[in-house]
């Protein structure tokens, strides 16, 4: 539900240039001018407090009959308005929220045009197409430039021999442009401007594939500090990898995307930041999205998940053997039963995944009894699947399990982002709310809003998340990452970053093993996850029996909350340290986490109102450092004007319970 409010009277010809080929938005707070450019060239630019973070950028569109949109430009019709919209937001990281805008309709000659706006948290164009008939798009051009002394986070793909196809997790370098590496990389990605941070980004990605950036394309792009877009080719013919039954562009073509009549393309989005605390509730993505298509969301139960993967069904002490199978997976109903937990995941292995025989489960599973048994519990069980795999047959896979009582799938293995691949989320999104199943998309590119448009989408991946425990190196420091990536991946939307470690190492002990994973960072830190990070579907990631076992620890995290009525992030820094407080009710939900830095921070609690709370706190045993599964649970009296020191260890964390008296 979106509800607009125009305000000024539309100006139409007038009032929105500085000469005839300058058109200028301004944000409704005045900090942000953009400036568009029709003189020989498309281009734009946009300053913070006259201060200017994008300098002059060519963008445009080519085509495959030789136009090129962006080149000697001319413009049929301007128009200037202002806007306002409040928007409801389920599942989200608030329930609501307010945006407001000043907006430029630009219409060429050519059958395209371009729409420019400036929020006050930032800039976003798109361009459209009035063409009939079918229009190919050989590439989408778009060099920024921001200077080469700048400093930049980006996240290059992890296969520079075939970019475009990984699994969209890899840590963020820092690196000043002019030195960064000639790898592709992927969104969002963070430059530092110096007056404030630019954080690229997209929104309603609507069959047409996802933008990457590249620095230091030519000498003249490294001496500018110019970030060059490239696109996924549109594929021409796919392959079977032997595993998984998973599909992979084996050829494509020489054109990024088609399409046929009118439309709008997707949407380029700057988010400024003057403060790092602004950029992990930044709403743009989720403000430019289409809105709900699904109608109804009162069937979607977002929730935690006892999950088997991560802990490689690691149970002990029980009379049967651990694996795929009913008992296993009874013992986990169980388990999130006892706790309070809604749902538990099937991952790999409920059916044949190299043959692709979905519509099969394997009998030690004996799956409709095991359904039958959850209900009895309370626990709904998730399925499982490759993209392309469920989309082979995708409208009888949704309607054999959904009547069989499975509630939503984890999809896995998508790993690019071409426009076909665009195009497959969608459907799948639109099939499974249909049949009323939610969903969890792993291996896939970073969220685009399309959760705002398909609520039943409750999380995505795109993280270097817990998973990489498994088998990654020290040198990719994830309690560096844990800070860092709040600050920049979050501004795109949700994550399933699968938490929960219980098997925890310090900076000198930690060390990957496959089959019993240890977290890097402290027990606290790995609780801290459940505040600081967006995820209204989220796993607790180890054994029930290594829960079992520390039941105080595991009765605290089950019982956090997982949506929110308000998020802030009260103090922080980029790639040192996060303090995240969330609203539910009366309640409110304090989590931070530090890098391998320890330290001691002062908590303030003036977002509260009047009245008096308890806070149970959870934080760093004294002996963290050594041991990081060292911690304590305290309880406190506190009301707004109370301050609380709190010590976080090398990698540590703590959660706060406030609740109202």
């Amino acid at each position: 539900m979106v509800k607009k409010l125009f305000f000024i009277a539309t100006l139409l010809y007038i009032g929105a240039t500085v000469s005839a080929e300058n058109y200028l938005v301004t944000s409704p707070d005045g900090k942000i001018v953009a400036e568009l450019n029709t003189n020989k060239y498309l281009s734009l630019q946009f300053k913070y407090n006259g201060s200017i973070l994008l300098q002059e950028s060519s963008i445009g569109v080519t085509l495959n009959d030789g136009m090129d949109m962006g080149k000697n430009p001319k413009v049929a019709s301007h128009k200037l308005s202002n806007h306002k919209e409040t928007i409801h937001a389920p599942f989200y990281r608030q329930q609501n929220f307010e945006t407001a805008y000043q907006e430029l309709n630009l219409k060429l000659k050519n059958g395209f045009g371009i729409i420019l706006r400036a929020y006050d948290e930032g800039v976003a164009y798109r361009f459209y197409t009035q063409r009939k008939g079918k229009t190919i798009i050989l590439n989408e051009t778009a060099a920024y430039q921001f200077g080469k002394d700048k400093k930049a986070w980006l996240p290059y793909t992890t296969t520079p021999e075939k970019p475009f196809a990984m699994a969209f997790q890899n840590i963020y370098h820092e690196t000043r442009l002019d030195t960064a590496k000639q790898d592709l990389a992927f969104l969002p990605a963070t430059i530092d401007c110096g007056k404030a941070k630019v954080t690229i980004l997209e929104s309603d990605l609507e069959k047409y594939p996802g933008m990457w950036l590249k620095a230091n394309s030519s000498e003249q792009d490294k001496e500018k500090g110019i970030l060059r877009a490239a696109f996924a080719p549109y594929p021409k013919e796919m392959a079977y990898y032997p595993w998984r039954h998973m599909s992979h562009v084996k050829s494509t073509c020489d054109y990024i995307a088609t399409s046929t009549g009118k439309r709008n393309y997707p949407w380029r989005i700057f988010a400024i930041t003057e403060h790092d605390t602004q950029m992990p509730t930044s709403n743009l993505v989720y403000a430019l999205a289409a809105p709900n298509k699904i109608g109804d969301t009162s069937w979607i139960k977002p929730g935690k998940v006892a999950w088997d993967w991560w802990n490689d069904w690691n149970l002990k002490g029980v009379d049967f053997k651990a694996g795929i199978n009913f008992d296993t997976y009874k013992y986990y109903i169980d388990f999130a039963h006892n706790h309070g937990l809604e749902y538990i995941i099937l991952d790999e292995g409920w059916y044949n995944s190299k043959e692709g025989s979905i519509l099969k489960p394997i009998d030690d599973i004996q799956l409709p009894k095991l359904i039958e048994y959850g209900k009895s519990k309370g626990v709904d069980i998730v399925l499982w699947a490759v993209f392309n795999v469920m989309d082979e047959n995708l409208e009888t896979i949704c309607k054999t399990y959904a009547d069989m009582g499975i509630k939503g799938f984890k999809v896995d293995f998508m790993d690019r982002d071409d426009q076909t691949a665009i195009e497959m989320v969608e459907r799948l999104a639109a099939c499974t709310a249909k049949h009323h199943l939610i969903l969890d998309l792993h291996g896939i590119y970073k969220p685009h809003g399309l959760n705002r448009t398909y609520p039943n989408i409750l999380n995505y991946e795109s993280v270097f998340g817990m998973e990489e425990c498994r088998w990654t190196e020290a040198k990719n420091d994830m309690p560096l990452y844990d800070v860092t990536f709040p600050y920049i991946r979050m501004m795109a939307g949700q994550v399933d970053f699968t938490p929960g470690a219980m098997r925890n190492g310090t900076r000198d002990n930690w060390k990957a093993i496959y089959t019993k994973p240890i977290s890097m960072g402290t027990r606290c830190h790995q609780a801290a996850c459940y505040i600081v990070q967006d995820s209204p579907f989220t796993m607790l990631a180890d054994t029930p029996t290594n829960y079992k076992a520390d039941e105080p620890y595991t009765r605290y995290i089950a019982s956090l909350p997982v949506v929110f009525d308000k998020t802030i992030v009260p103090q922080g820094e980029i790639r040192k340290y996060i303090v995240t407080a969330r609203k539910k009710g009366n309640d409110w939900y304090v989590g931070g986490q530090s890098n391998w830095d320890e330290r001691t921070l002062t908590l303030k609690f003036d977002f509260l109102a009047d009245g008096d709370y308890e806070a149970i706190v959870l934080k760093d045993g004294i002996n963290a450092n050594h041991d990081a599964e060292d911690y304590k649970i305290e309880k406190y009296d506190i009301h707004q004007n109370s301050e609380m020191k709190i010590h976080l260890a090398s990698g540590g964390g703590f959660v706060i319970k406030v609740i109202k008296k």
